[in-house]
C-alpha cells in the first residue's frame, strides 16, 4: 500500500509538471488517501501487537 501511495505521488507530480493539472491533482489526492490509510493500519497493528504481547518475528 505504501508503494502504491508513492507511485500515485510520483504520477501526480509528473502529470502536474507536464500540464495535466486535473490528473495530477487527482493522483496526489489518491496518494494522500492511501498514505493515511497505511498510517492508520500501521498504528492499529502496532497497538494490537503491544496489547497481545506478541513479539514480531524477524524473517530475513
Amino acid at each position: 500500500m505504501l508503494r502504491a501511495a508513492i507511485a500515485f505521488f510520483v504520477l501526480g507530480l509528473v502529470a502536474i509538471l507536464l500540464g495535466a493539472n486535473g490528473v495530477g491533482g487527482l493522483s496526489l489526492e489518491i496518494g494522500k488517501t492511501l498514505l493515511f490509510v497505511f498510517l492508520i493500519l500501521a498504528v492499529i497493528s502496532f497497538i494490537a501487537s503491544m496489547v497481545s504481547g506478541r513479539r514480531m518475528i524477524n524473517r530475513h
